[in-house]
């Protein structure tokens, strides 16, 4: 998991410790460094993939509490100042933690925790929330991605394999495989792909699903093994 920052600071001093801390944290990725709130405001609009703030209260013309509540669906932040009073406004806007300065690295690294939990827990909700709707003749079914074991392309159709019974709907594989989790699923073949989750075993080019063997096709096997490799770290 790799979160990308931007450290938004008018203090050099400042913008140095943040620097040397998410240096020291691998899963962060630093994307910049904006000395202002309209740095910043050019930079969100040319970079949408950051995921935390780390945001300086106060700075001069716009404090960043104003330039934060301004944000339209904004990232998650770290509010980072040397002005107490501001913690409590801070909160009122969900910051997911505030840092006082000078702060330690142990203080940092506590706080940048809170993002890992955060996403976690909003990607396990996701997941055990998600379902799908599939049209099988002229009936409508209610499917939890999380009960779909793999799926299965035939011709103009897609085979959505469960436990105990398989659902055929006249849709595109990619149509169906972009409507799951992609934590969840990924793709070992140009007629399959597989709900990690319910894989038992791994044997050459073949993985195992209950009594189903699914082949892992020569083009999709790199892919699925930094998968696999990924979901183990």
């Amino acid at each position: 998991m790799t979160i990308n920052c931007l450290i938004i600071d008018d203090e050099p001093s400042s913008q140095t410790v943040l620097i040397n801390f998410i240096e020291k944290i691998d899963f962060l990725e630093l994307k910049g460094v904006c000395r202002n709130t309209f740095e910043a405001l050019e930079f969100l609009k040319q970079n949408n993939n950051i995921d935390l703030l780390f945001l300086d209260v106060n700075m001069p013309k716009v404090t960043g509490l104003t330039f934060y509540k301004s944000l339209h669906n904004p990232p998650d932040v770290i509010f980072t100042t040397a002005y107490p009073q501001y913690a409590v406004e801070g909160f009122e806007v969900n910051a997911l933690d505030y840092l006082l300065k000078p702060f330690s690295f142990e203080r940092f690294f506590t706080a940048v925790n809170k993002v890992i939990e955060k996403k976690y827990t909003n990607d396990k909700a996701l997941e055990e929330d998600h379902y799908l709707l599939i049209k099988s003749n002229k009936t409508l079914y209610k499917v939890f991605s999380k009960k779909i074991f793999f799926i299965e392309a035939l011709g103009d159709y897609v085979k959505v394999h469960l436990d105990d019974k398989y659902i055929l709907t006249n849709a595109t594989f990619s149509s169906v495989l972009d409507s799951l989790p992609k934590k969840m699923f990924i793709r070992t073949h140009k007629s399959f792909a597989i709900n990690f989750k319910k894989m038992s075993s791994i044997s050459g080019n073949q993985i195992s699903i209950g009594d189903n063997k699914i082949p892992i096709g020569q083009k999709y096997k790199e892919e699925f093994m930094n998968y696999v490799n990924n979901m183990n770290t």
